[in-house]
């Protein structure tokens, strides 16, 4: 499932790669006149870079026209390349083999890049090098051993310097997909480390080649009568080797099989490598990939896994350090959009009261937990999680005195469960996670039974993962009655303010937290923000009582009703004596805190009720028809 812009862009590079690959392979068996250990390296070089292998090849290595083999690759400059493509085939094979075991395996990532260098080297060496250039280096296999290792030490000390930091730099980066080799971004992520390892291990092959330490590119073809050029043997600084790999040549049919250099001619003294300059530069690569190493050491916290961060996306902006826990990153990273359910329509409304059923005088609610696309407004949907399917859940209206049975069915992701705030009640039914209750693990289900001895506005709400879970929808209010009506506090209308911030970015639903670079950009009332939320209609003359309800997670909001002052009358369902009473046009809404307030209508008109902080009456910043966010209308008429 495509869910962020870069998933479109990896799928418009892998149909690239696989073009260039069908490119590649097409022509180098059809025609181009290499060994075939060079066509593969080509080929694999291919398979992870792309276009870019293509490029590589057609400007180092594809013959430009028949019998120019020899002549075209002579530069010294190809001969890097070639020498540097059969170094990365080798060595990021056995890289992107250990990534990918590593990964499924849940070890750490400063485990990680310890297993793909000692994987990529061994293959590298031991396969690549040491039996795959056998024919072209001559003498025994493990002969090839000793005489490969220090160069291709050389070598996937420079690729692995450059590789290392971008892999674990990228995987633990925003988009933590790339850890797991079951997406598209782990792979594009490891073609992209790949590309800069070529460019790093580039110019110590091409001094490689120059001192004749390393094969670069080759010909070979078969004899044929007319053929007159000479077999050049490639010169390794043994010679030994050099009469082993020439005789190896004519006997196995070759009219020329150059070497590296291409010049059929030993180094001078002057240029022909010691001992001091091979240890010099081996011991200079050392140290890029200590660097290499150390540095994803400072940015990120290397003691994770890809278990441990679960495909985590975080917000653009988010700061992540070398102690961020692997739970908080789960916390704060966005829905995965793939765990969605179920599709609300787009006027859907939540808090719908939710009727009950009686068993053995019990009031019995069902309440299911899931993932699932909501409409804020139009053309707005954020993936949260809710009650039975809306946001904010249903309303739970009982009596005080009623004995009640919510059954709660978790179908999340995660474990979960459910508070119900401010009420006075046994507490092993009070709902935090670990200290009252075991969470309700995905699949599973728990009841909560207890006898209502209050009465007021008050409300529902998971208290497991709370920053998170909260933040995407799990509340829902719950209003007790009086058993005495004549306790009721009186009014002709009344309406539910639930409160609540959102923050979505890049196409994605972050909890809204106050996470650095992700601030809430969207802010409803009963899941809806202006414009799309509801309109109140009243007659002048009429009474409105509004229950105000922090069900939000991050802000204080100053919540004001114009065309006069109304009463407060209740606050967090506690009844205020009529002498406690107060009249008042903002009352700040905490997360947590209620108000029950009582509004006249005075004059008709359209009269808002809306948060007195400005931006939260935007819509990503926007004003629409006249505001957005926390804003509702009342509709007074004549």
């Amino acid at each position: 499932m495509f869910i962020q812009p870069v998933d479109y862009v990896l799928l418009a590079w892998f149909i690239l790669v696989a073009i260039s690959v069908a490119y590649v392979s097409w022509d180098q068996f059809r025609s181009n006149p290499e060994p075939a250990v060079m066509k593969w390296g080509f080929i694999l070089v291919t398979l992870y870079l792309g276009p870019v292998g293509v490029l590589l090849y057609v400007l180092a290595d594809k013959e430009p026209r028949p019998n120019t083999h020899e002549e075209f690759v002579k530069p010294l400059w190809k001969q890097g390349i070639g020498s540097t493509i059969h170094c990365v085939a080798g060595d990021a094979t056995g890289i992107i083999i250990a990534a990918a075991i590593t990964a499924v395996l849940g070890l750490p990532m400063w485990v990680d890049i310890i297993v793909e260098y000692a994987a990529g080297f061994t293959i590298g060496l031991f396969i690549f090098q040491a039996l795959f250039m056998k024919n072209m280096m001559g003498g025994t296999y493990w002969q090839n051993v000793h005489n490969s290792f220090m160069p291709e030490f050389i070598s996937m000390n420079a690729m692995m310097a450059g590789m290392a930091p971008v892999m674990a730099i990228l995987m633990m980066g925003r988009d933590m997909r790339a850890m797991w080799p079951g997406e598209m971004l782990f792979w594009g992520v490891m073609a992209f480390g790949i590309a800069v390892g070529f460019a790093t291990a580039y110019p110590f092959n091409v001094w490689l080649v120059f001192k004749q330490l390393k094969h670069g590119l080759m010909t070979t073809r078969k004899k044929q009568k007319e053929d007159i050029s000479q077999p050049v043997p490639f010169h390794h600084g043994d010679a030994a080797a050099q009469e082993q790999n020439a005789s190896s040549d004519q006997h196995a049919g070759h009219s020329s099989h150059r070497g590296a250099q291409q010049h059929g001619r030993e180094l001078s003294p002057a240029f022909a490598p010691t001992k001091i300059q091979v240890v010099v530069v081996a011991c200079f690569t050392l140290i890029l990939l200590a660097g290499g190493y150390a540095y994803p050491f400072t940015q990120i916290n290397m003691r994770l896994s890809a278990h441990d961060v679960g495909g985590s996306i975080m917000a653009p902006g988010m700061l992540m350090t070398i102690d961020t826990p692997g739970d908080a990153m789960k916390d704060m990273a966005a829905v995965d959009p793939r765990r969605v359910s179920f599709t609300a329509q787009e006027n859907a409304h939540g808090a719908s009261e939710l009727q009950p059923r009686t068993e053995n005088g019990v009031k019995v609610f069902d309440l299911t937990a899931s993932v699932i696309r909501w409409t804020i407004m139009p053309g707005v949907t954020v993936e949260a999680y809710a009650y039975n399917q809306q946001v904010p859940g249903p309303t739970l209206r009982v009596t005080e005195g009623d004995r009640v049975r919510i059954n709660v069915k978790n179908e999340l992701p995660e474990s979960t469960t459910v508070h119900w705030h401010g009420l006075i009640l046994p507490n092993e039914m009070d709902g935090p996670a670990e200290i009252t209750q075991k969470p309700i693990e995905p699949g599973q289900s728990y009841s909560y039974e207890y006898t209502v001895g209050q009465r007021g506005t008050y409300f529902y709400h998971t208290h497991d993962h709370i920053d998170r879970q909260q933040a995407l929808g799990l509340y829902g209010a719950l209003i007790i009655d009086p058993k005495n009506p004549a306790d009721a506090i009186p009014a002709d209308l009344e309406y539910l303010v639930q409160l609540q911030e959102w923050t979505k970015r890049d196409w994605l639903t972050f909890p809204a937290m106050p996470m650095e670079g992700a601030l809430p950009n969207y802010f409803t009332i009963n899941g809806k923000s202006y414009p799309a939320t509801e309109t109140i209609a009243m007659k002048v003359g009429q009474t409105l009582k509004v229950r105000f309800i922090g069900s939000n997670t991050t802000a204080i909001h100053p919540m004001h009703i114009h065309g006069g002052p109304f009463e407060v009358v209740t606050v967090d369902g506690e009844t205020l004596q009529p002498s406690a009473r107060y009249l008042a046009d903002t009352v700040s809404v905490a997360p947590g805190q209620r108000y029950d307030v009582l509004w006249n209508a005075r004059r008709p008109g359209k009269w808002l009720i809306h948060c007195h902080i400005s931006h939260h009456t935007t819509n990503n910043n926007v004003e629409t028809q006249g505001g957005g966010g926390l804003m509702v209308v009342i509709d007074v008429t004549g």
